[in-house]
């Protein structure tokens, strides 16, 4: 039995073996565009101002904002919380609180 992350290398494995060395390079290349629109439209969210090429003039706060930017819209921090009463203890109604934080 495959794990979900080894069924998934096996799905990438496969599916590089279809294409040639040309749909490669322009797949690659359509994925760079699209990162470089998300990363202008996570910086504009943000209020920072991308020039065309170079973005050397900005500060660490201002780069930190927009790669945050990025990560919080493609992985969403679900939180969820479950309450139920503690049977360990005896003729006492406790409530045990859990909480934790899903990120897909």
């Amino acid at each position: 039995m495959f794990s979900t992350q080894e069924k998934t290398e096996i799905m990438h494995f496969a599916i590089a073996a279809l294409f040639t060395e040309q749909e490669k390079i322009m797949a690659n290349k359509a994925a760079k565009q699209a990162l470089e629109q998300f990363k202008k439209e996570a910086a504009s969210e943000v209020g920072v101002n991308l020039n065309q090429g170079y973005n050397g003039d900005l500060t660490s706060r201002q780069a930190g904002s927009i790669g945050g930017q990025m990560v919080n819209i493609m992985n969403p921090v679900r939180t969820m919380k479950f309450d139920r009463h503690n049977r360990i203890s005896q003729g006492h109604k406790i409530t045990v609180r859990y909480s934790f934080f899903l990120t897909v």
